[in-house]
């Protein structure tokens, strides 16, 4: 972050505006619905400005600035069109330590004024650190239209409430679930209709049946995608930012991590070939014991939970235990590096089934249906088979696959570092060992893999298609 964003109490503190034209004029309004005391310092004075002055109870001073008009003020704003003049505000601020906004001049400002969604108690900024003010507002304009105006009264009715709830209710977790439930339920719903007596009487009822004495937490078992953090579900984001705790794999992107609740506690539990952090026993343990504690967990797998990743085993777990849980599925690895590598896994000419497998190494062999998986007119899917390529590709060849048979290698696919590598059976192995490849990387074999260049759609920063 370029700039840290915070909210500053400037009610009754006072202020001071170099300048007085129109732009002036618009930081003036805006300090002054914060409730700030303003000193205005111009040798002209807009007639906009002045005529602001009683209903804004400015303080005028129509001279040149000098560094002395800083004394005891809290923040400074330059809105001159005086390069000099800017420069001279902006360093007699810097120099007591007051923070300071030249307008349209980032390279000289402390802070910036953001775009400002107000619903007042509840506000949002929306900041581009100076390089896009348009795109700022656009993005202002987007929330100001998924923001109702009823959301201020809603936040100014729980203010009006929460010194009863904390009261009632010791625990904060269990706080926080409560005032999650009624700031999304009927209470909510009557506040944002008018009915303020009816969601009084309603809230203080529901805290009345609340049973503070019931701990048992929940646990989501959601899929985290194959890594683009664009495609989580809208269910899967939900439950993430109401989550206390995030038990995560390695195959989670920093990204979607990102969008967990910020005080959430996180936790690692990723698994890579022989080193576990966790046996997965250990996991569903984990799982059960933090729900247990009445955490409400969010079980963060890569890809989709029930397609190779162990889902089953950990719901199971819970349900011997009675331990509330909901599955979010997720796009699987397939689904989504198949497409991100524009290759499609069923098509009318080439492939009219598609089969997923594993291509984990045991006791070094692979254990499938390799007779099978040589058919014709289908597509080979292996998870987990970057290790083990060279059994896979001659076990396909030795089973009536011939060794041109195309296949496709996708590293970290759907991601900004997505490579694409695409060959045969008998030549990739040896381009394994040529190129620099590592996991996570999905294989898909089969004659589908010839449309990959004609269908290469995702452009990714670093790489173009090998």
């Amino acid at each position: 972050m370029d700039y840290f964003p915070l909210f500053l109490k400037l009610k009754d503190q006072p202020c001071l505006v170099v300048g007085a034209g129109e732009i002036a004029a618009r930081k003036i309004e805006l300090l002054s619905r914060a409730g700030a005391r303003i000193t205005v310092v111009a040798e002209e004075v807009h007639e906009h400005v002045a005529s602001m002055q009683a209903a804004l109870n400015l303080v005028i001073r129509q001279k040149s600035f000098a560094a002395d008009d800083l004394t005891g003020m809290r923040i400074a704003v330059s809105a001159t069109n005086h390069r000099a003049s800017n420069e001279a505000v902006a360093a007699a601020a810097n120099q007591r330590n007051i923070p300071v906004n030249v307008v349209d001049n980032p390279d000289l400002c402390s802070f910036i004024f953001p775009a400002i969604v107000d619903r007042s108690p509840l506000i949002a900024a929306i900041s581009s650190g100076g390089s896009s003010p348009v795109l700022a507002r656009i993005l202002r304009a987007k929330i100001e239209s998924t923001i109702p105006t009823a959301y201020g009264r809603l936040a100014q009715f729980a203010e009006d409430f929460r010194l009863l709830v904390k009261q009632e209710i010791k625990q904060p977790s269990r706080r926080r679930i409560f005032w999650e439930n009624m700031l999304h339920g009927r209470v909510a719903e009557l506040v944002f209709s008018g009915r303020m007596q009816e969601a009084e009487q309603e809230l203080r009822t529901r805290l009345g049946e609340m049973d503070t004495s019931d701990n048992q937490g929940e646990v989501y078992l959601i899929g985290a995608g194959p890594g683009d953090p664009d495609l989580l579900t809208f269910r899967a984001l939900r439950l993430m930012q109401q989550a206390d705790v995030v038990v995560y794999d390695r195959l989670v992107s920093p990204e979607i991590l990102e969008m967990a609740r910020r005080d959430a506690e996180k936790i690692y539990v990723g698994k890579q070939r022989s080193n576990h952090s966790l046996p997965q026993e250990s996991i569903n343990e984990l799982l059960a014991k933090l729900a247990l504690a009445g955490k409400r967990v969010a079980r963060l797998k890569g890809g989709d939970p029930f397609i190779f990743g162990r889902g089953g085993e950990e719901i199971e777990t819970l349900m011997q235990q009675g331990i509330p849980f909901q599955v979010v599925p997720g796009i699987t690895a397939a689904a989504g590096c198949a497409s991100y590598a524009g290759i499609p896994l069923t098509h009318r000419d080439h492939a009219q089934s598609c089969t997923f497998v594993t291509g984990h190494l045991k006791d070094g062999s692979i254990n499938l249906n390799w007779k099978q998986l040589a058919a014709p007119n289908q597509t080979i899917v292996i998870y987990m088979g970057l290790v083990g390529l060279q059994n896979i590709c001659q076990a396909l060849i030795e089973n009536g696959c011939p060794p041109d048979h195309p296949i496709a290698l996708v590293q970290q696919g759907t991601t900004p570092q997505q490579r694409v590598f695409t060959g045969t059976l008998r030549d990739m192995p040896q381009r394994v060992e040529n190129e620099d490849i590592k996991p996570p990387t999905l294989i898909i074999v089969g004659t589908v893999v010839s449309l990959h260049e004609k269908l290469n759609w995702f452009q990714t920063q670093s790489h173009k298609d090998e």
